[in-house]
């Protein structure tokens, strides 16, 4: 076989399986299965089964792992946004942060007391296992949503936790025993400064990112998607070079631009999306490549990786997550959700890289046990998400796609154009455009029902469910959304720390 028949063999088989794990969200749901379960264990067993394939360096899981994760965080980011965040700001740092610390410890302690790991494996691997990933969650969920601000303090509370486990496992394996400064103090001491230079990197950088992207235009809108993406990766690159977390920078800067409007914005942010959801398959499949399953069910690997999982999944999370959300106001149905999702997902991944890479002690059996405790939180805790989610009355909004898209590009950013959804029981709901209540400076533009655009005539009656798109005032739209939203909507819960 030549090199050029061998290339475009390999090229078949990357294209196969990567439109088999693109095609595998149908699949999944169908199974009711979670879809990183299936990357995690089709991986794992392909590598069993063909052991070249799981010749891959830990430097190389490393590195991609490390740029997945950045995109991910960059797009969790986008998603949230300022306004979004703020709302739940205190309490996500309040349980990203503390929650973080408090489950590490927990893990730890259990690892040493029951399984008899040395107290810096049982470290290392309890701040493996802290961070949660809210991707998993919603691929878990599918269509379905969480609303209001359950679904921000989920996204939150991971974007916070990811940053704050991997600075404090990098400070744990950096720390020098035998020092005049004590190792606690080494670890704390990184801790701080890498989340300070982190939170002001992210800030700043994401600002000017923001500037570019409103000032600087370029030849083709295929670019700007590019730009953002690079700009993001740079993000990650200065903090990481000025000694901070890179991923604490992407996730501010991600939250700085995504409320914020900018050309071309929306291509940005779907771009952005298709990028997360190839990282996360791609942070799923090397883990299980990497991971001897032969290993890990003759050892005592899966011992103690579903011991530590039932312990955090049915009595850590809970009783940690349960004791910081007692001052946050929310309803007692979606604290009993927050408690459970602390899904498992790609930083535990990454830690794990950083841990073998560091060569500490049993270092490829806390790997194996981080396995076993991804995929027991993805299948176990994911699978029974929707489940729990019915019975808790958790707010869910189904996300239907939208394939068509109806749209006008402007050279200049058109100002005074605003969209709403008709919402049942409204004002607007079964009125007609001449009586609609908005005023003699607003016109509806447009009005779509059901996939089908209606004819916008003086006699034409709105319904619930009808998106219309008004022209005004660039400043109207606050005044504008009562006219289209619940008459007397139930007011949302306050989160406070």
């Amino acid at each position: 076989m030549s090199e050029q028949v061998a290339f475009g063999l390999v090229v078949l088989v990357v294209a196969a399986v990567g439109a088999a794990a693109v095609l595998s969200s149908r699949v999944s749901e169908r199974l009711r299965v979670p879809a990183p379960a299936i990357f995690l264990v089709g991986a794992a067993a392909a590598s069993d089964l063909v052991p070249r394939l799981g010749r891959v360096s830990t430097l190389t899981i490393e590195e991609v792992v490390t740029l997945a994760l950045a995109v991910i965080l960059f797009d969790g980011g986008m998603r949230i946004g300022w306004r979004r965040f703020r709302t739940v700001a205190a309490a996500t740092v309040w349980l990203g942060v503390v929650g973080t610390l408090a489950t590490a410890g927990a893990v730890a302690g259990l690892a040493h007391a029951t399984f008899g790991l040395a107290w810096h494996q049982a470290l290392l691997l309890g701040t493996a296992l802290a961070p949660t990933d809210p991707a998993v969650v919603f691929s878990v969920l599918g269509r379905r949503e969480v609303t209001g601000r359950t679904g921000v303090l989920l996204e939150g509370e991971s974007g916070a936790n990811d940053p704050v486990g991997i600075a404090l496992l990098i400070g744990l394996l950096a720390a020098t025993p035998g020092t005049s400064v004590g190792p606690a103090v080494q670890v704390v001491a990184g801790f701080v400064v890498q989340m300070a230079v982190g939170l002001v990197v992210g800030v700043a950088m994401g600002w000017i990112l923001l500037a570019s992207m409103r000032r600087i235009p370029l030849p083709s809108e295929s670019l700007y998607p590019l730009r953002v993406l690079f700009g993001a990766l740079g993000i990650y690159g200065l903090a990481t070079v000025a000694h901070g977390s890179g991923f604490l920078a992407v996730l501010v800067a991600g939250i700085v631009i995504g409320d914020e409007r900018a050309p071309h914005k929306g291509d940005i942010e779907r771009f952005h999306s298709a990028l997360a959801s190839l990282a996360e398959i791609i942070a799923f499949a090397l883990l299980g490549l990497s991971v001897d399953l032969h290993s890990v069910v003759t050892g005592d690997s899966l011992r103690i990786g579903l011991g530590l999982a039932i312990a955090l999944t049915f009595v850590v999370r809970p009783v940690v997550a349960g004791l910081l959300l007692v001052p946050v106001r929310l309803r007692a149905g979606e604290k009993l959700f927050v408690m459970w999702t602390g899904l498992k997902g790609a930083v535990p991944i990454l830690l794990g890289v950083l841990i073998l890479r560091a060569h500490a002690t049993g270092s490829a059996r806390l790997y194996e046990v981080i396995f076993v405790v991804v995929l027991f939180s993805v299948v176990v805790q994911g699978g029974l998400m929707p489940t729990l989610a019915r019975w808790l009355k958790v707010p869910l909004r189904t996300v239907e796609p939208e394939p068509w898209s109806l749209g006008v590009r402007f050279r200049q950013e058109p100002e005074g154009l605003h969209r709403f959804r008709i919402a049942k029981g409204a004002p607007a709901d079964g009125v007609s455009l001449a009586d609609l209540d908005v005023g003699e400076d607003c016109w509806v533009s447009l009005v779509i029902r059901a996939g089908r655009l209606v004819p916008v005539r003086a006699d034409t009656q709105l319904q619930a469910g009808d998106e219309v798109v008004v022209l005004a005032d660039p400043d109207a739209g606050g005044l504008l959304r009562p006219v289209f939203a619940e008459r007397n909507p139930a007011p949302r819960p306050e989160t406070r720390p």
